[in-house]
């Protein structure tokens, strides 16, 4: 028996044509995902390197036929299988033996619970960090990337590229050279230098494009339809479907790590919307598959306030209008232009969840209390996520006495400039241990 997991409203019966130009094998083998649906009018297409519905120009999602039927033989056969992603294997759109294949195993990070910085934030409920710091690349990108990888080895593509704001594009170098696919990743100039370094040092090629992330998003659009990408696949482009679903393993592991259990409320980091939608998406293919209770959940969404669309659209009630020049120390976030933003909104309001920003200040604050409080080093990202749940337990949003789960997307080693002036030495002392006295250090 199987239960058909729907990313639209109405999906129609039968994969339409694939269009023209798709590359590699017409029958890949990736799982139990049978088809992309659009999210908007439901139109089926065939699995390729497709993105965009050609009936209504909405987003395609993977559709599937899951396992259903056995909720405890499922969970067992989880359990019992790599401490990766891969345990999920069954509800990704990967292939059986994917944990065999030359890849970086992302996935299975811990699930911190964070008792200490509850007592700060006065969370009575039950506090917990999901720190993804610890995947190969230090960010959650790895997950998206690892099932993009499959993708393109699936359809017969030879190049792995990406639009980045820098994070993305270091996982992309190192999933091909894992692989042995050539890299070709863009990225705006100007990012931080860690990031620089961490994509260029893979060995593939790495292009910095003189403007916003927007405009490289742009770029890489314009050259998926030109000859000279022919045979590329662009992990968050034409391979978006795949890539998009690497975030549902952060709400298996989630639930999993918490004994199969659904956490009241979590709080997400929101760039394009993406990882928020795809942990929603997660969350109830867990309670569909019988995996998890079922229970009500809240989830809330985090952006900075230099580069905060979603917010101002949820605040105002109003449609989600770009952010032209983002000016956030958080740099993987500024997606002025964010393609789930409107779904975000959507899903923040029907779990009864909020959106929310905090300022470059808030943001340094929440990454030195994580660090000083659980010892976990929070990229920039992450402190925008501690700083907006701050936020919301002040203004009465967010309950303190529920569960509640907030995601540390990447390390703080990749953004060290964003705190570098708040650390300094606490004294500079000659080697004695008069003068450590006299520093008022013993």
């Amino acid at each position: 028996m199987a239960v058909q997991t729907v990313a639209s409203t109405s999906p129609t019966d039968s994969p339409a044509d694939s269009p023209a130009g798709s590359s590699g094998s017409a029958e890949p083998s990736l799982g139990a995902a049978v088809a992309l649906s659009c999210r908007e009018c439901g139109t089926r297409t065939a699995l390729g390197p497709h993105f965009v519905c050609l009936e209504c120009f909405g987003p395609l999602e993977v559709a599937y036929e899951l396992p259903a039927g056995d909720p405890a033989g499922l969970r067992e056969r989880i359990e019992a299988g790599p401490a990766s992603m891969w345990r999920y294997a069954p509800l990704l759109p990967v292939p059986a033996d994917v944990a065999a294949k030359p890849n970086l195993n992302p996935g299975f990070t811990p699930l911190v619970h964070a008792d200490r910085l509850a007592a700060e934030l006065g969370v009575t409920g039950g506090l917990y960090v999901k720190d993804d710091s610890g995947n190969p690349t230090h960010s959650f990108k790895d997950r998206p990337v690892a099932i993009a990888l499959e993708a393109a080895r699936a359809f017969g593509l030879t190049t792995l590229s990406c639009s980045s704001t820098g994070n993305l594009a270091g996982a992309v170098g190192a999933a091909a050279s894992r692989a042995g696919l050539r890299s070709c990743v863009f990225i705006p100039d100007g990012l931080e230098q860690s990031k620089v370094v961490m994509a260029a040092v893979y060995g593939g090629d790495l292009v910095a494009i003189d403007g916003t992330y927007d405009d490289v998003n742009r770029f890489c659009s314009e050259l998926i339809g030109d000859p000279l990408g022919e045979g590329w696949g662009f992990t968050n482009v034409n391979l978006r479907p795949f890539y998009a679903e690497g975030s549902k393993t952060l709400a298996y592991e989630i639930c999993e790590q918490l004994g199969w259990r659904l956490p009241d409320q979590i709080v997400i980091p929101v760039a394009s919307g993406c990882q928020l939608v795809k942990i929603d998406k997660g969350l109830r293919e867990l309670i569909a598959l019988g995996l998890v209770e079922e229970k009500p959940y809240r989830i809330f969404a985090a952006q900075a306030e230099g580069c905060a669309p979603v917010s101002r659209a949820f605040k105002d009630g109003s449609d989600v209008r770009p952010v032209k020049q983002p000016d956030t120390i958080a740099k993987s976030l500024a997606i002025g232009d964010p393609a789930d933003g409107p779904y975000v909104i959507d899903i923040c309001k029907r779990t009864g969840g909020a959106v929310d920003d905090v300022d470059d200040a808030q943001i340094v604050d929440s990454i030195r209390l994580l660090a000083r409080t659980e010892g976990v080093f929070a990229e920039t990202a992450g402190g925008v996520t501690l700083g907006v749940t701050r936020k919301l337990i002040a203004s009465g949003a967010l309950d303190p006495a529920l569960s509640t789960v907030v995601l540390n997307t990447g390390d703080g080693l990749k953004t060290l400039d964003a705190v570098a002036p708040t650390a300094r030495p606490s004294a500079v002392i000659a080697p004695s241990l008069a003068a450590f006295r006299d520093a008022g250090l013993a």
